[in-house]
């Protein structure tokens, strides 16, 4: 259903309250509106979510009972989810899950776990099959949430050789070898700032930068990204707060701009977005704080035009929408009325 004016999209959610399960909205961005908000897909804590790259897949975390893992879905033409299949296994399910480029593989960070999955897709329906490796991480952090290893976040480097996981328990930023049979095969541990929780991560459209999100510290930590051997190397890190701001704040989301100029960060508790300025060297410098008009801003998405933000308030039950300054980095709050239950995950159908 996407088109010049209407762009669709999905949100993950939260099963508790009055939630369903995975919704879809529209954006109107002729109107600058978000409507024709429905349930599409009735499952349990599809708390974050990935789409194919020829867009006639989703994938969803899924807990399912006393086990947890993966869902697959087609994508019909009117937006609609059909079921394909299940990967479960005993214990919590993953927290996020990816997907290459070339529909080929599915990878899955398990917070709970402390485990990087990847599995193999059938090329042709998109099912997926059984988990190819299990990564175990080890370690912990002197936090007291750092008890063990949380694994949070598991995607692909942007030449696809590598798969990058961050793990919030140990501090450390982990790179795999992806072999063609899906084995992960550990490269590289990059160790980070003890406390600080790294959370998730986005690549600079020049495939060498990438800048992780903190969840304790509320930082960036800019990145430089060695193809040549799956290594990383510290540059910056950034406070995503108010210096006068002493009150509970647990970073979320990061992404950038698709010309690589302006990176974006999400602050649950200062409920807002931190915007930043990409220099020449690939540091940030600040720009200005947007409140999310909610509670507990969980994650967000630039959709595909760049023109919009499209943000998800996880305690309030609301999504925000902005309009966002191409030259500026800068966001100007359109709607924030959008009701949708416990939200968490957003993605865009034309990214």
């Amino acid at each position: 259903m996407t088109t010049t004016n209407l762009q669709q999209g999905y949100i993950g959610t939260y099963t508790k309250g009055d939630s369903k399960g995975i919704y879809r909205f529209t954006l109107n961005s002729a109107e600058g509106r978000i409507t024709d908000i429905q349930a599409v897909a009735a499952l349990e804590n599809p708390t974050y979510l990935s789409l194919s790259h020829d867009k006639k897949h989703l994938y969803s975390v899924v807990k399912d009972g006393p086990a947890g893992g993966l869902a697959a879905y087609s994508i019909s033409e009117d937006g609609d989810l059909m079921p394909i299949n299940r990967q479960l296994s005993e214990g919590s399910s993953p927290c996020h899950v990816s997907i290459d480029s070339n529909q080929q593989f599915v990878f899955s960070a398990n917070y709970h776990k402390g485990t990087v999955e990847s599995f193999l897709l059938n090329p042709e329906d998109g099912s997926i099959q059984p988990a190819a490796s299990i990564m175990q991480h080890e370690g912990s952090g002197p936090d007291p949430r750092q008890e063990k290893p949380h694994v949070h976040y598991a995607g692909l480097t942007p030449d696809e050789k590598y798969l990058a996981a961050v793990d919030l328990g140990t501090d450390s930023l982990t790179t795999y070898e992806v072999a063609t049979d899906g084995k992960l095969t550990k490269a590289h541990l990059l160790p980070m700032k003890a406390g600080s929780g790294p959370r998730h991560l986005t690549f600079h459209p020049n495939g060498i930068l990438a800048y992780l999100m903190t969840e304790f510290s509320s930082e960036v930590i800019v990145l430089r990204y060695h193809p040549e051997n799956g290594h990383f190397t510290e540059v910056q890190y950034i406070s995503t707060l108010p210096e006068d701001f002493n009150e509970n704040n647990q970073g979320s989301a990061i992404h950038i701009s698709a010309d690589g100029r302006f990176v974006y960060a999400g602050n649950r508790g200062h409920n807002s977005i931190a915007v930043f300025h990409v220099e020449e060297t690939g540091e940030l410098s600040f720009l200005e704080h947007t409140s999310t008009e909610g509670d507990w801003p969980r994650d967000f998405e630039i959709d595909p035009s760049g023109k919009y933000i499209v943000a998800s308030n996880q305690e309030s039950s609301n999504l925000v929408l902005f309009a966002r300054d191409e030259n500026t980095g800068k966001l100007t709050l359109l709607q924030s009325d959008i009701t949708v239950p416990y939200p968490v995950c957003v993605k865009f159908l034309g990214n």
